[in-house]
């Protein structure tokens, strides 16, 4: 009865029966066979198909909220009982971005691994903000504004951001003394973060960059500011290295990138509460600390 009621609620949170099968490692026939014996039972209709995804009737809105409440407590209950805390298992699905997951994350995930020998992980790496529930993604590791109190968002490290350029480029081209120098310089910023959010003597402020190249790629961004062509504002965990052995030099030292941004992981709906994802948050939190390797 309780694996009926499971795949009602996994079907409105991830909004379609085939991804929340996919969630509950069920086929699409048994999750909709039993979200059909729960309409027959209970003698009204749960859920309706809109054209964009499934949506609750006045009844699946009142049997939702009942049924999370009863989920919620089974598993406070087993978690207490039998500390499955120790061990996860299934599926996890994690979201980060390209250069971090592939720089900063993905070297580190075996001791996890290890340690959950029956947990299978997909990682997937993209710089476009992930909807949770509609790309079925567990876990979002993100980089943008941090809001402490939000029960989504768990930090996972500090993201100083400074500006910088190569000794090349600043050899020839001098080096801006202030914001409005730097409008003469060539910038370098990849889509969506040409806003350069700065906080400098005077407090916070926006410097729009026009980037010389357009660019989807901060990657892209990164070699270019490397090869000396421009300045770019750059995050200590991408260029930390660069910047202490030489091969970037900071420019307007005075400013950094706001203090609000941080790399923070995000979960949604009842997902936080399941097994795996709290393993590997808490696998996460343990990795970076509030000064990572990168700044030391």
């Amino acid at each position: 009865m309780l694996d009926e009621y499971e795949i009602f609620v996994r079907a409105l949170e991830e909004g379609s029966l085939s991804a929340a099968a996919r969630r509950l490692d069920l086929s699409p026939a048994v999750a909709s066979r039993r979200l059909a014996r729960l309409e027959d039972r209970l003698g009204v209709r749960l859920i309706e198909r809109t054209p964009r995804r499934l949506a609750p009737t006045e009844a699946g809105r009142m049997v939702y909220d009942g049924a999370v409440r009863i989920l919620d407590g089974v598993d406070d209950l087993e978690s207490l009982v039998s500390r499955r805390t120790t061990q996860a298992r299934g599926m996890l699905r994690v979201s980060a971005p390209t250069s971090f997951g592939r720089r900063r994350l993905a070297p580190l995930l075996t001791p996890f691994l290890d340690a959950h020998p029956r947990l299978t992980l997909e990682l997937s790496l993209t710089d476009a903000f992930v909807d949770l529930m509609a790309e079925d993604v567990d876990v979002a590791v993100r980089i943008g504004s941090y809001e402490a109190g939000d029960p989504a968002m768990h930090r996972l490290a500090p993201n100083r951001r400074v500006l910088c350029a190569a000794p090349a480029y600043l050899a020839e081209h001098g080096a801006p003394q202030t914001l409005d120098d730097l409008r003469a310089h060539a910038q370098l910023a990849a889509e969506n973060q040409s806003a350069w959010r700065l906080e400098g003597p005077d407090g916070p402020v926006t410097f729009r960059a026009r980037s010389r190249v357009r660019t989807n790629s901060s990657e892209v961004a990164r070699e270019l500011v490397l090869a000396g062509a421009g300045i770019a504002l750059r995050s200590t965990w991408d260029v930390g290295e660069e910047l202490r052995d030489g091969r970037l030099s900071r420019v307007l030292p005075q400013y950094a990138g706001a203090s609000d941004v941080a790399i923070f992981a995000l979960t949604a709906g009842r997902a936080r509460a399941e097994n795996r994802v709290r393993a590997f948050i808490e696998f996460l939190a343990g990795l970076y600390g509030d000064v990572p390797e990168w700044d030391r």
